[in-house]
């Protein structure tokens, strides 16, 4: 069993400005030394560059950058690409950056770029869950630990 991550947790320079949002956790090292990872970038995957302008998920649902660049296409196109990834490799679970426009999965910015947070999530976390794909971010990893534990010990008890 895997677990589809953001590229940025684990070290990968991938964010809007070049940088990463590493994630130092024991558990977590132990799982990706074992290969327990699939990794993407989804802002990435759907062919935006880095670095590249910051931006917002809209309450139309449309992703702007800060130039008002309408990239909603891209962020689809990424989101896509993650949940093909996350289904190829049986994932049925995620951890992604929090209050990312891609990636949120309880919150995310408002879309004034005023750094106001509201209720939401970000396209490729809605994508995932709307597939049945359980999504928490870094900042609920022990939730997430947990439920892996959970679903590696039915697995055992089902193969045996």
């Amino acid at each position: 069993m895997k677990i589809l991550i953001s590229a940025c947790l684990l070290g990968e320079k991938v964010r809007y400005d070049g940088k990463d949002n590493f994630l130092s956790h024991p558990a977590l090292k132990s799982l990706y030394d074992k290969g327990h990872f699939v990794v993407i970038c989804p802002e990435v995957a759907g062919g935006l560059p880095i670095p590249r302008a910051p931006a917002e998920r809209q309450k139309t649902g449309q992703v702007l950058a800060r130039a008002q660049e309408d990239v909603t296409e891209a962020f689809d196109l990424g989101a896509r690409r993650a949940l093909e990834l996350a289904k190829a490799n049986h994932c049925p679970m995620a951890i992604l950056k929090a209050r990312s426009p891609s990636c949120g999965n309880k919150e995310i910015y408002d879309g004034t770029f005023s750094k106001t947070l509201v209720p939401g999530m970000g396209v490729t976390a809605e994508l995932l869950v709307q597939n049945g794909i359980k999504v928490f971010s870094e900042e609920e990893i022990d939730q997430a630990l947990c439920l892996y534990d959970m679903l590696e010990r039915k697995r055992h008890a089902e193969l045996s």
